[in-house]
């Protein structure tokens, strides 16, 4: 009877050292996951306002040449085409300009195209993303339009340099800039069948300057996926703690507790 006694005992002594033992793990976890959501949630923040900064200032050079061709807006095409083609040529990243007068296109640098006309007439935000232009079929151009009176000029120029911007954002988050109802992405656009599914710690943040949005965040699983990541790296060095931690309790409560009573015994 003694046996089973003590062997139930050893047993319950035993699943109490595990207990506390596996504390420091659970302990672990939950701070490896904690710190997990919180370098996603931070990353979609930051990442927001950095898009907003590096949009913006690509957009400063399309304002400024909108302005500046703004400027020769009533003079005759043939006196100022020339004057919009060096223009074009030396600003990084410009496609085209165009100059208007009621709403008609009467000088433009990719030629007669009036594609700008009916478009331009009926937006209400000065940055237009336009798709599949008869001037550049299957590509998609970000226009900026400046008025002054009956006049507006119109600089342009490819899509790809946003997504070159977006880009530049890693390690599975997606970012995504907003023009009114069109949208662009890193890997498509307002064309696409759908948006891309961002679930999981999503920000959005708008330019103060220009008005258009940035919205940034996960797909779906992306959280779990690198939860799981993080802890099969740590789990190994977690369960030698835990280890360790039930190894000293046992000792030092049981461990101890027998050998003074082996000592009171011989005593006796």
């Amino acid at each position: 009877m003694s046996k089973i006694i003590y062997a139930g005992r050893f047993m319950m002594e035993l699943l109490l050292a595990m207990a506390i033992g596996f504390i420091p793990v659970g302990v672990g976890l939950m701070a490896i996951l904690h710190h997990q959501e919180k370098i996603l949630a931070e990353n979609s923040f930051y990442s927001v306002q950095d898009a907003i900064i590096s949009v913006d200032r690509s957009l400063e050079r399309l304002q400024a040449a909108a302005n500046s061709a703004l400027m020769l807006g009533g003079k005759p095409c043939e006196e100022v085409r020339q004057k919009l083609h060096d223009q074009v040529d030396i600003t990084p990243d410009l496609r085209s300009l165009a100059l208007m007068e009621n709403n008609k296109t009467y000088c433009n640098t990719l030629g007669t195209s009036t594609h700008h006309d009916k478009f331009f007439a009926e937006a209400q935000a000065p940055l237009q993303l336009m798709f599949d232009t008869p001037a550049s079929p299957g590509r998609v151009i970000l226009s900026y339009q400046v008025r002054r009176d009956t006049f507006s000029a119109i600089a342009t120029t490819f899509a790809t340099q946003l997504r070159n911007e977006l880009h530049g954002f890693q390690n599975g988050l997606t970012v995504m800039l907003e023009f009114g109802d069109s949208y662009v992405w890193a890997l498509g656009d307002s064309r696409d069948p759908g948006r891309p599914s961002l679930v999981e710690h999503v920000e959005i943040g708008v330019s103060e300057r220009y008005g258009y949005t940035v919205k940034a965040g996960y797909l779906r699983g992306h959280g779990a996926h690198e939860a799981r990541q993080a802890i099969m790296q740590t789990l190994p060095s977690l369960v030698l703690v835990g280890i360790v931690t039930g190894s000293i309790f046992y000792w030092a409560v049981f461990g101890l507790r027998g050998i003074r009573q082996v000592n009171a015994a011989n005593k006796a």
